[in-house]
């Protein structure tokens, strides 16, 4: 079933969200939701705090990206050709290598789009749907997308990684989303504070 995004200004994306374990109930269900309303309003990564549950839950496929790149440009990233996961629990061991641009969007925030910095690579611990715990490194587009996905479940957007300026800029259009004057072809929730 695909659910509505939350949209920016809804206090559940500034939340913190809780560690779950095997009893959180329905919680296949729920990642088949989380699947097919990512992929239903064209995303590569969504986060339960995205779709109004304060939990401890992303969803990323990086292989997408890949799909749409031309040959050349799949070269310029370590990653290809991408992943497609779950991750429940995540906790950042380290962040390494150097910071790198790249332009970022968000379903919660529709057609807001900036040059963002992170590090190339992020080591993760975390947990698969069968809460089997894993560390691993990622990198390229796909620790990107993870490193997105991961600032929702700490309460983060990607507009607090841009300059004060850039958000200064773009205050009206963050305005406007938070009042529900925005156009997407997806379902939105809004808040009504």
């Amino acid at each position: 079933m695909i659910l509505p995004i939350v949209a920016y200004g809804h206090p559940v994306l500034r939340a913190v969200a809780q560690d779950i374990d095997a009893d959180y109930p329905q919680l296949d269900k729920l990642i088949a939701d989380m699947w097919e309303t990512m992929y239903g309003s064209n995303g590569v990564g969504l986060a339960a705090p995205q779709i109004n549950r304060s939990i401890r839950l992303f969803v990323v496929d990086s292989t997408q990206i890949f799909d749409n790149l031309d040959e050349d440009e799949k070269e310029e990233y370590p990653d290809a050709p991408g992943i497609k996961q779950v991750f429940i629990n995540a906790r950042i061991l380290s962040l390494e290598g150097d910071e790198w641009g790249y332009n970022e969007g968000c379903l919660s925030i529709p057609k807001v789009r900036e040059d963002v910095l992170r590090h190339e690579a992020v080591e993760l611990e975390y947990q698969d749907e069968q809460f089997v715990t894993h560390v691993k490194t990622f990198n390229g587009i796909t620790a990107r997308v993870i490193l997105h996905e991961y600032d929702h479940i700490e309460g983060k957007l990607f507009i607090d990684r841009i300059s004060l300026l850039k958000r200064k800029l773009i205050k009206s259009k963050l305005d406007d989303i938070s009042k529900g004057k925005i156009r997407v072809d997806y379902r939105m929730l809004f808040h009504k504070g």
